[in-house]
Parts: C-alpha cells; sequence; structure tokens
C-alpha cells in the first residue's frame, strides 16, 4: 500500500481546481490522466447534478431547496473499502462517535506519512486486528466482527471492490454484502454511495434524511421509515442524492 498523505483540493472562486500529492512509495507511478480521473471521482465532479436539478425542479417541496443548494455534490472516498467499512463504523450512531472511531481505528494501524499525517487502512491492514484490538478502538462486538469479515473477503479476492472499471457490477456487490451478518440496506447504500457515487440507494433508514423530510415538508409529528422510504421513491433514480440535501438542509439550516 502507498502511504498517501492526502489528497488536498483547493476550490477556489475561479472554480480551479489545484491537486497535490504525496506518495512514499517511489514504486508507485500515477499518470497525469489517473490522477485528474481520481479528483474528478472523489469531488463528485462527474455526477449529473444538471440533469437531476432539471428534474426536480418544479417540485413544490424539493425544487426550492434545491434551488437554494445548486450544485451540491456528494464527495467519494478514495477507495471503495473505505467507504464500506466508514458505512460498517457509523450504523446506528452519531457522526461525532463515528468519527471518533474512525480516528481511532487509523491511528491504531499506525500507517504513518513521512509527512506526518495517518493514512486511512486498506483491508490487508485490518485482517492484521483483533476483535479486541478493534473493540478498544471503540466498534462493538458485532461491528467488529463484520469489519473483519468484510476486509478479509476484500484481501482474499472474494469481494471485488473496483473503481475504476466501467460499469461496476452494483447489483452483484449488492448482493454479496447483503448476505454478511451486519450489513442491511443503508449499510450497503450509504458505502455505494460513497464508494462508487451510486445515486439511486435509498436511504430512508437514516435518522438525519428523515428529519430532513420533516423539516422540509414541515410536518410536527416525525416522518417513519416507511414513509420516508416511500417519498424517496418519487425521485428515483436520484434517491441517494435527494437524501444529501436532505442532510444539508439539517446541517446548514437553509
Amino acid at each position: 500500500m502507498a502511504r498517501f498523505n492526502g489528497l488536498f483540493v483547493y476550490a477556489v472562486l475561479s472554480q480551479r481546481v489545484e491537486i497535490e500529492l504525496n506518495i512514499d512509495d517511489t514504486s508507485v507511478s500515477l499518470e497525469v490522466d489517473e490522477l485528474f480521473a481520481l479528483a474528478i471521482r472523489m469531488l463528485g465532479l462527474d455526477q449529473p447534478i444538471d440533469v437531476f436539478e432539471e428534474s426536480v425542479g418544479q417540485h413544490p417541496q424539493l425544487g426550492a431547496l434545491i434551488d437554494k443548494q445548486s450544485g451540491l455534490r456528494v464527495p467519494v472516498a478514495r477507495t471503495i473499502f473505505e467507504a464500506l467499512s466508514w458505512a460498517i463504523t457509523g450504523q446506528q450512531i452519531s457522526l461525532a462517535a463515528a468519527i471518533s472511531i474512525r480516528r481511532k481505528l487509523i491511528q491504531l494501524v499506525g500507517l504513518q506519512h513521512s509527512g506526518g499525517l495517518y493514512c486511512y487502512p486498506d483491508a490487508i491492514h485490518v485482517t492484521a486486528l483483533s476483535i479486541g484490538d478493534l473493540r478498544q478502538a471503540g466498534f462493538s462486538q458485532s461491528k467488529a466482527q463484520t469489519l473483519l469479515t468484510v476486509s478479509k473477503m476484500v484481501a482474499s479476492g472474494e469481494l471485488v471492490l473496483d473503481y475504476t472499471q466501467k460499469e461496476p457490477p452494483l447489483a452483484q456487490i449488492r448482493q454479496q454484502l447483503l448476505a454478511i451478518r451486519g450489513i442491511g440496506d443503508w449499510t450497503v447504500n450509504y458505502a455505494l454511495l460513497r464508494g462508487y457515487g451510486w445515486m439511486n440507494g435509498s436511504l430512508h433508514g437514516d435518522a438525519a434524511v428523515r428529519r430532513g423530510l420533516q423539516v422540509l415538508l414541515n410536518r410536527v409529528e416525525a416522518i417513519d421509515e416507511n414513509q420516508t422510504r416511500q417519498w424517496l421513491e418519487n425521485f428515483a433514480p436520484w434517491r441517494a442524492l435527494v437524501a444529501a440535501h436532505l442532510w444539508e438542509l439539517i446541517s446548514s439550516g437553509v
């Protein structure tokens, strides 16, 4: 694994993006085109949001929100494994708790770049950990087992998570992931959103999405998962992107 000190992206008013990538492993080489494609993918610049915004622009509630949040894209993780392990980490806990556990996992593996930053571990490094190690980092027993199972499947090649494929077999990946104990619809759909930029996963099980929908529809009573699922169904194949706008509504108070 090459040790990256991070992909540094600077967006300025002129909409110019500058990228600096420092790699410790001199045997790793990235062509300019590869680096450019990586930046495009991570920034979500290949997401057809103009098509989405035009398709929902006339919706009585969502249209006004999209107009205020026009241009919103979903950032994508550098690897699919990172997105999937982050989804497992974040199951049914607060964002702050998930970030804390993520930080402890990174420190536990200890892949440090020469610049001082710690790198996110890949599947092979996670397989070297024990249930006890992960428990000390803050994972529950079940999450620790799920993360180790997934890591071993990826490391062995049983589960292929390749973002370079032009048309990744998302249906097959979904089926494989859902067969793993501890992984459900939310985890799969969130991982595919953050890993592949897949925009049609229904995130009706996400508490923040439900709160955002309650605010958007100006409802006094809470909205349950089934109601949220039915409402999001109207926006296929953009359900996950709609969820991202509901996240933004909650976080920014638009």
